[in-house]
């Protein structure tokens, strides 16, 4: 099923970390933190992403993989010992349901960490797999954790990942649950761009990694309900298609987008109620 696997970046380690070390870093953490998120809330996202990135390269020297589109980088049922760091490219976590379906239930970009799901049973439960070229960081989580009591920034830089993925997970689940179908693909190009934005990239065009089956399968929608989407969004004004490819989106305005979506927030039947 998938083309290939990077898991031989990072063989299987038992994982123990001293018990005081570990308060002794929580408590550093705790003078730290508000003296770094005071520095970080001054930095725009891209220079932030650059900084985190820094720091991990330059406190654990990482191992580097180049990976292609369909690259495996870690597999469910593996056992944990490494977590990723996305340098560049895009990676789409994958869900296998026992009855054999698969399931797209995250995004990532440059500056994102993979792996957290295998912290906690010490096994990997989701494939990330590549879509596109792109530089994977493997970074041992023992080395990680030894490193955090050297310098906390690394371990408020980890907890911060942990916090965005919790929140992004929540609104992801909140675009499925609340909104109608064309304001749910609406919010997804959105979340596209804005995730291309705070990386200091163009979010006026951008160019799709997924297929429509694959956008119907991140929101629970079919490839036919996507397209149809699609095309009202374009009818609206909301996007248009580029010339040479149904992958490549123009976004003329990504304030209006919120704006619709707003709107279909609005219009969404109460489900929660």
């Amino acid at each position: 099923m998938m083309n290939s696997s990077l898991t031989h970046l990072c063989p299987a380690t038992p994982i123990a970390v001293n018990q005081q070390e570990a308060a002794n870093v929580v408590a550093l953490h705790g003078q730290a933190t508000r003296r770094i998120a005071e520095q970080r809330a001054q930095l725009s996202g891209s220079q932030q992403i650059a900084e985190a990135l820094a720091l991990v390269n330059d406190s654990l020297a990482p191992q580097r993989q180049m990976v292609r589109a369909g690259d495996v980088i870690c597999q469910a049922g593996e056992r944990f010992s490494c977590l990723y760091l996305l340098n560049s490219g895009f990676v789409k976590i994958v869900s296998l349901s026992s009855d054999g379906r698969e399931q797209v239930v995250g995004l990532k970009f440059r500056g994102d960490w993979l792996g957290f799901d295998g912290i906690a049973n010490q096994r990997y439960s989701c494939d990330a797999i590549a879509m596109d070229t792109g530089e994977v960081w493997a970074i041992r989580y023992e080395a990680l954790l030894e490193a955090s009591l050297r310098r906390p920034a690394l371990l408020n830089l980890l907890h911060q990942a942990m916090s965005r993925e919790i929140a992004n997970d929540r609104d992801s689940l909140m675009s499925v649950c609340t909104l109608p179908a064309d304001a749910r693909v609406a919010d997804f190009l959105r979340y596209w761009a804005d995730a291309l934005a705070n990386r200091g990239l163009r979010t006026d065009q951008i160019k799709l990694r997924m297929t429509r089956a694959e956008i119907g399968n991140y929101l629970g929608m079919t490839l036919e309900t996507v397209s149809r989407a699609l095309s009202r969004l374009a009818k609206a004004g909301l996007i248009e298609f580029a010339e040479g490819g149904r992958r490549d989106i123009l976004i003329p305005e990504v304030d209006a987008l919120r704006s619709f979506i707003q709107g279909g927030m609005t219009q969404a039947p109460a489900l929660l109620q």
